[in-house]
């Protein structure tokens, strides 16, 4: 049980609490390196930004000892339709995503983020289901590159195991044209190719509010996979959620947040997942304050989501998180 790095401020000393927190209150956590690639750097062989590089070393400064670690790292751009891009927010030009420019500059990726923060676990890709969503002859390309690279990183990392993570929202519920078809592809792909199934699951995207609605994508999950099981970002709104933007208007309050940390808990203990990653441990309406214009929509959609409020008190699915954590 533990929880992602995402802190709830903008400032060191709310990073620093945020770690503090992880380490008294979770037994493994997160770190996401999901803002950018240095792709021209890996293609071309060249210094590596140090924005980069100051990002990383800090998290390796802050290696919690006594719990385990996984690594998520993204690939695909934030909407996952393509690649995500570099600093300067360009891509690298392909012919196609399996190329071997782009396989050999994510392997460089990935083995350094390895070799630094030496992970317990590693999310080789985030939320990748959603590409095939966008393009199918996208996802293809993609099979083809990530079997490339999982083959190179078992050679390179014998023992770490590796998973790519699907959003068990689109799984469970996908809008495509034939939603058989897509179910099919991602099980088939998860029980043929990853260790375990790496899991993203934001259960109020779906509308989902009771105990009986959070059980049905545990059942779907339980009989679509037979690897085992680890819920890498998941998390519910404690509020209701308004962003105009989006015609999203999601009414929820801590109660629900609660019943669906229980639900989740007792689906990972009676089937034994392998851990359940909460994202943010606190409301960061601090950091949302600080964000630009044009990301304060999408930003807010898991502002209020912790199991902390924004003034740091305890909502009730906390004592239920101590509670188990302590068993």
């Amino acid at each position: 049980m533990g929880f992602s790095t995402w802190s709830y401020g903008p400032d060191q000393s709310d990073v620093d609490d945020t770690y503090q927190f992880i380490s008294q209150n979770a037994d493994i956590y997160s770190e996401q390196i999901d803002e950018y690639i240095p792709w021209s750097a890996w293609i071309n062989n060249s210094s590596l930004p140090s924005e980069f590089e100051d990002i990383v070393q800090s998290k390796v400064a802050k290696k919690l000892p006594n719990q385990k670690l996984l690594l998520s790292v993204s690939l695909l751009n934030t909407d996952r339709s393509d690649l995500l891009s570099d600093y300067d927010g360009t891509i690298p030009s392909y012919n196609s995503l399996n190329d071997q420019k782009i396989e050999e500059a994510y392997f460089k990726h990935l083995d350094y983020l390895i070799s630094e923060l030496e992970p317990d676990y590693l999310v080789v890709a985030m939320e990748v289901n959603e590409l095939l969503i966008k393009s199918e002859s996208k996802w293809n390309e993609y099979k083809i590159l990530m079997d490339n690279i999982r083959g190179r990183l078992k050679s390179a990392y014998p023992t770490l195991p590796l998973s790519e993570s699907m959003t068990l929202h689109n799984w469970f519920n996908p809008e495509v044209p034939d939603p058989s078809a897509f179910i099919s592809e991602i099980s088939s792909y998860i029980n043929q190719n990853l260790d375990y199934a790496a899991i993203s699951f934001y259960p109020f995207f779906k509308g989902l509010r009771t105990k009986s609605d959070f059980q049905q994508p545990f059942d779907f999950l339980h009989n679509q996979t037979t690897q085992s099981i680890a819920f890498v970002e998941t998390t519910h709104l404690a509020e209701d959620l308004t962003v105009e933007a989006f015609d999203v208007n999601i009414p929820s309050n801590a109660c629900e947040q609660k019943d669906y940390l229980e639900e989740l808990l007792n689906n990972a203990y009676n089937k034994n997942y392998e851990f359940v990653i909460w994202w943010a441990h606190r409301d960061y309406d601090e950091l949302w304050a600080t964000f630009p214009d044009e990301v304060k929509d999408i930003g807010k959609l898991w502002r209020d989501t912790g199991l902390l409020d924004e003034d740091g008190n305890q909502r009730p699915a906390y004592k239920t998180w101590k509670s188990v954590l302590n068993r």
